[in-house]
C-alpha cells in the first residue's frame, strides 16, 4: 500500500469519526431542546386555554391531592360552584397565599364559600369571599408541582435558558464540523 493510499484511508477514517461526532452533537442538542419543551408545556399551553396552574404545598387535601401536585384551575362564576367542588382561592389573611380546599357550602346570599381541606378535621375557620375565588380545580397531576416550581424559579429559568443555549451551541458545532467534513471531501 502506497503512502498516499494509507493517508487517504486515515483521512476517510477521521472523516467518518467527525461525521458521527457531528451527528451525536446534533442529537444531543435536539434532546436538550425537547427536554426543555416537555418541562415548559405543562405550564404554558394550559394558560393559553384559560387555565391557571398552581403547586400544592401543604397536605390539607391529601390523599385526593398530594403535596407537590400540580393543579389546573379554570375560573367560573362563584354561583356555579357546587358542594364538593375543589376550588383555589386567596387566603382571607392578606398573605396572598393560595389555598386549594373542597367546598362544603356555597352561601350565595352571603357571597361566600365554606371550605374544608380533606385531611382537616374541621371546616376552615373563616368563610371565603367570592372575590377571593381563583377557580375550580379541573385537573391535578401528583408530584409534578415541585419539578415545575423549580423550573419556574429564577434559578430554574436561568437553567432553562442555559440548556437552550447549550442545545443551540451543540447544533452550531455540529454544523461547523459537517461543513468542514464536506470541504475536506471536495
Amino acid at each position: 500500500m502506497s503512502r498516499e493510499e494509507n493517508q487517504n484511508r486515515k483521512n476517510k477514517h477521521k472523516s467518518k469519526h467527525k461525521s458521527k461526532f457531528a451527528s451525536v452533537l446534533s442529537v444531543l442538542g435536539t434532546v436538550l431542546l425537547i427536554a426543555v419543551i416537555v418541562l415548559c408545556v405543562p405550564i404554558t399551553i394550559p394558560q393559553m386555554f384559560g387555565y391557571q396552574v398552581y403547586t400544592v404545598i401543604s397536605g390539607s387535601m391529601e390523599p385526593a391531592i398530594p403535596t407537590d401536585s400540580l393543579v389546573y384551575t379554570k375560573s367560573l362564576p362563584p354561583e356555579n360552584v357546587k358542594v364538593d367542588d375543589v376550588i383555589a382561592f386567596y387566603s382571607a389573611d392578606d398573605t396572598g397565599a393560595i389555598i386549594t380546599h373542597r367546598v362544603v357550602k356555597n352561601q350565595v346570599v352571603e357571597g361566600q364559600f365554606v371550605t374544608k381541606g380533606d385531611a382537616n378535621d374541621q371546616e376552615d375557620p373563616m368563610p371565603t369571599a367570592y372575590s377571593n375565588l381563583l377557580g375550580r380545580v379541573e385537573l391535578t397531576i401528583p408530584f409534578m408541582g415541585k419539578l415545575l416550581a423549580t423550573v419556574a424559579s429564577t434559578a430554574g429559568k436561568i437553567a432553562t435558558v442555559s440548556l437552550i443555549g447549550v442545545a443551540v451551541l451543540l447544533h452550531i458545532i455540529a454544523g461547523v464540523i459537517r461543513r468542514g467534513h464536506e470541504e475536506e471531501e471536495e
